[in-house]
């Protein structure tokens, strides 16, 4: 396995014997840039950076070198990316005076022209490449119109003549991948000639996204290497393109597609691709005429990481090793249990220790797109084994949900966007997760015969700014100047309003979750929380801001607090919703239909400043703070009046705010390392 994360860190991949692939494939990247898009060029060489790979295949458009800007662009291309790596031109696309047809697509008119087109690339760029590839999919309409050349003949002298000179001129020869891959065209070419001057034939695959009838790299690469062996060819075999679009919010998909071909018994893989496509932007094949082309990247047009991305750079290939193993559910196999959304994150890890601890079993659902949580799954699956079984798959995805649900027999929603400031940045994102999402599981409940109980976790920001209340500005904190909102907090009867775009996502599926009881049936019940923290929080912002303060406070990083710090939070401790979340789903089938709210209550209070000072009582050192502006629908005072629940129930909190910040704080002390001699204060015993 060390040897592979050398392949993949851009190490040329051991010598083989003719026919034979080597111990291991080296890994590239395939990269198409718009002439003149020198940002887009440089980004990509920095990510390739950050991942340790330095091979790229990336087009050589010879239309586009027929433009006025074609010649410049090109000289500053490739020279740029052969600084840094290794460079397999791809050379394609007949210029529409050329063609046959007046498109890219088009065979030209004169074969030769293709030729001299590449021996010009060789003459002017040849110290920039050692391979040089001719052609794109010949199979696609889109990259060469076969019906303009039904029997192969103009491709096959085009490429023929084209590899004879660029070997003359000391290049080595890349056959165009095959999109399908198909032995009987490759039969074809070695008929016509064309194998005579080739040194590797390339593959293209798109397992789960394109191929209906995909049968494995294995069993593709022997096909066609047998074509190989029999007409005495010593090609090699190389996959110049492989990808899977997460158009379905697969990524857990696109990440045992990229291991399968990692896999591959070939010389290279070149993965597509590193960036999902521009939404703005048309394909070859039009503008979003088909939505899987734009999701190809294992990074999102905003640089978000997708799955592959995040845990590649993270761990190397050893993690995405241990991440592809971690899908298990078979809905024919798996054993009946509680299916929790959002399983692998910080409620969802806590809620199923307690169930697993109880004996009961547990489908975990998560997509893994927060950093950290493929540890808390394999924390999970080490500890109790066949007891949990888990589906990395998207609310989004709602044939992924109906798979789960075969087996649950109860549901804890817990999967959401759970930060204001990410919703106020990507509101379609938001809405797409915490509301359609969750419309998705409830359609999906709905069609079962047996339907199993929703236990929906919703937040306190449902009710809006809360603006109208008035209150006292403390030292350091705000307080009602009501007494009756002072002593008992916010109840249900409190008109929901909603703001920020996370309000309004999570306040509408709180909405539908008890419309679904009222119009179709369904036992479900909305707990409105207040702040949670506790272990197993990470510290990013969007997982609670309790955990992300002393994160941020243990490795010495500053706190930003949005406004003046004085906005006030009941917290409530882990193991304390973990209980409200039990009684919940015992109390369900009278509770049904229900919201309730569920915080710490008026003793469990604390402001932004006040944390920061026991903050910096445990740690004998103030922390770093940094101010900015007040965020939209941000509420000054909150606190969550609990008291139907704890009347329905029986439940109450039972961890203060001093012993639970204390319990978190050494929590993330152990899960960072972070020695005593480093803590200010702090003791070596």
């Amino acid at each position: 396995m060390n040897d592979r994360a050398e392949t993949f860190g851009g190490q040329a991949a051991p010598a083989s014997r003719h026919g034979e692939a080597p111990a291991r494939p080296t890994l590239g990247f395939v990269e198409w840039f718009w002439p003149g898009d020198r940002k887009h060029a440089e980004r990509m060489l920095a990510q390739m950076r950050r991942l340790g790979v330095t091979d790229l295949r990336t087009g050589l458009s010879w239309a586009d070198w027929h433009t006025p800007w074609g010649d410049e662009w090109f000289s500053w291309l490739l020279p740029r990316l052969a600084r840094e790596v290794r460079v397999l031109p791809c050379c394609l696309y007949t210029p529409p005076s050329l063609g046959i047809a007046p498109k890219s697509s088009s065979p030209p008119r004169n074969p030769k022209d293709f030729a001299d087109f590449v021996d010009l690339m060789i003459t002017r760029f040849g110290n920039c490449f050692e391979y040089v590839e001719l052609w794109n999919e010949p199979a696609n309409r889109v990259d060469w119109d076969w019906t303009k050349d039904p029997r192969w003949w103009i491709f096959a002298e085009m490429v023929g003549g084209a590899a004879y000179r660029a070997r003359q001129r000391g290049k080595k020869t890349v056959l165009a991948g095959m999109s399908p891959i198909d032995p009987h065209w490759l039969q074809l070419m070695i008929e016509r000639g064309v194998l005579h001057h080739i040194d590797v034939v390339g593959l293209h695959g798109f397992p789960g996204t394109h191929e209906v009838d995909w049968e494995g790299w294995v069993k593709h690469v022997a096909d066609v290497r047998k074509e190989l062996q029999d007409a005495g060819s010593n090609a090699q075999v190389w996959i110049t393109e492989v990808g899977f679009s997460t158009w379905r919010h697969d990524t857990h998909g696109q990440l045992r597609c990229f291991l399968d071909a990692a896999a591959a018994p070939v010389e290279r893989v070149y993965w597509y691709s590193m960036y999902d496509l521009d939404p703005a932007l048309p394909t070859v094949e039009g503008f979003h005429v088909d939505e899987r082309d734009y999701h190809f990247g294992i990074k999102h047009v905003d640089e978000a990481p997708k799955l592959l991305f995040r845990t590649w750079e993270a761990g190397g290939i050893d993690a995405v090793t241990n991440v592809g193993r971690v899908r298990n559910y078979d809905p024919a196999a798996s054993r009946r249990g509680v299916l929790i959304t959002g399983g692998a994150g910080f409620i969802g890890t806590n809620l199923a220790r307690r169930l697993l601890d109880m004996g009961r079993n547990v489908i975990i659902f998560d997509n893994l797109s927060r950093p950290g949580v493929e540890d808390n799954l394999a924390w999970l699956k080490e500890s109790y084994r066949d007891q949990v079984s888990a589906e990395i798959g998207d609310v989004r995805d709602r044939f992924a949900l109906r798979r789960v649900l075969q087996n649950a027999e109860q549901v804890f929603h817990l999967a959401a966007q759970a930060a204001v400031t990410a919703s106020l940045g990507d509101p379609m994102l938001d809405a797409e997760i915490n509301l359609l999402g969750t419309l998705n599981l409830l359609e999906e409940i709905r069609a079962l015969a047996a339907r199993p109980g929703l236990v929906f976790t919703s937040t306190n920001k449902v009710y809006g700014g809360l603006e109208d209340i008035p209150l006292a500005e403390e030292d350091k904190r705000y307080t009602p100047a009501d007494h009756g909102l002072r002593t008992c907090g916010i109840g249900e009867k409190r008109p929901v309003s909603f703001s920020s775009p996370y309000g309004c996502s999570k306040g509408a599926a709180d909405q539908y979750v008890l419309d679904y009881a009222r119009s179709f049936g369904l036992r479900t019940i909305v707990l409105r929380m207040s702040c949670i923290y506790g272990p197993h929080q990470a510290g990013s912002v969007g997982q609670g801001w309790v955990a992300h303060f002393i994160d941020r406070a243990v490795k010495g990083e500053p706190i930003v607090l949005y406004g003046n710090g004085k906005q006030v939070r009941d917290i409530l401790f882990i193991d304390d919703l973990v209980d409200a979340l039990l009684a919940a789903e015992a109390n369900l089938r009278m509770l049904s239909g229900q919201a309730f709210n569920i915080g710490g209550g008026p003793y469990n209070t604390i402001s932004l400043l006040e944390l920061i000072d026991l903050i910096a009582e445990l740690r004998h050192e103030p922390p770093i703070i940094d101010f900015a502006d007040w965020r939209s629908g941000d509420q000054r005072y909150y606190v969550s009046d609990a008291s139907r629940f704890r009347i329905a129930t029986g439940w109450r909190p039972k961890v203060g705010v001093r012993p639970g910040v204390q319990r978190l704080y050494e929590w993330l002390l152990e899960k960072e390392r972070v020695p005593a001699a480093l803590i200010p204060g702090g003791s070596t015993r």
